[in-house]
């Protein structure tokens, strides 16, 4: 004899499912991507608060160093000395505290954009030194025409 309850259960899930549609299958979707989550954490809970997630962001943040302009000469000078004193590149900057790749950026900043500054300076140069030969010529002609009328020999 059938159980009255197992009769009851399956109508029950036929009454549900529309009359003459199959129940349809979820489409498979690919797994998300899930951010990687640090060491010792389970699952990616977030344990500290939302204070404390901003006073260690902003000590993230501000672990990079700004160096004054002064103090950027001093190290390339630091640098510079250490390299003529016979050591490595590579041990110099490590011994300035900077990595070589700030190093070469500072030493681009620093050198003097004097390509176009001495270009305009010849320029310039030659510009004065053409307006004072054309001075220099004018006075010479009046002197000489003065001494030509003093002799009489015009």
């Amino acid at each position: 004899m059938a159980n009255p309850l197992d009769a009851e259960s399956v109508e029950a899930a036929t009454e549900h499912a529309p009359k003459g549609r199959t129940p349809e299958t979820k489409k498979k979707t690919p797994p998300s991507r899930k951010a990687k989550t640090e060491p010792g954490r389970k699952n990616g809970a977030n344990t500290a608060s939302p204070a404390e997630a901003t006073a260690t962001a902003a000590a993230v943040r501000s672990a990079r160093k700004v160096y004054s302009g002064k103090e950027r000469a001093q190290m390339l000078a630091q640098v510079e000395t250490s390299i003529s004193g016979g050591t490595t590149l590579k041990s110099a900057v490590k011994q300035a505290g900077i990595s070589e790749q700030t190093y070469y950026h500072w030493k681009k900043a620093a050198a003097p954009r004097s390509d176009g500054d001495d270009l305009k300076a010849l320029v310039a140069l030659e510009k004065e030194n053409k307006r004072l030969k054309s001075l220099l010529a004018e006075r010479l002609r009046t002197e000489n025409a003065e001494l030509k009328r003093k002799l009489g020999l015009q």
